[in-house]
């Protein structure tokens, strides 16, 4: 008698939509006060997350609109396939760009942490 088990698959996350919005710090509140009362560090840590230079985000400070913020928003979306814009992410990086790193931190936990393996068992 033969038996066949069927093995695991994995599920994950999916969307081309970002998981949360520009400015939810509910999912992840003492993420976004690390981000809102140490934002060089954070910036630098989610860099480093999302396999970047650590000090990249420091040269942000050189330019009118932040190009480091805006390339790693547009790399983010590229990566977990996110719809948007590059407009948008101008104008999220250079008016709210302590929410869009939170945002992107927010993203990349979720997405990287949410595999499941399903066993299912033959009887």
């Amino acid at each position: 008698m033969t038996s066949h088990q069927p093995g695991p698959f994995v599920t994950a996350h999916t969307s081309n939509q970002w998981s949360s919005g520009i400015c939810d710090c509910s999912q992840d509140v003492p993420e976004c006060c690390f981000g809102f009362w140490c934002f060089p560090c954070f910036a630098c840590s989610t860099a480093r997350k999302h396999g970047e230079c650590l000090c990249l985000p420091l040269l942000d400070r050189f330019g009118c609109i932040p190009p480091i913020t805006m390339a790693m928003r547009v790399s983010v979306r590229r990566r977990y396939g996110i719809q948007g814009t590059i407009c948008n992410d101008c104008v999220y990086s250079t008016f709210c760009g302590i929410c869009a790193w939170c945002q992107m931190s927010r993203e990349m936990n979720l997405r990287e942490s949410n595999i499941t393996l399903i066993h299912s068992r033959a009887k």
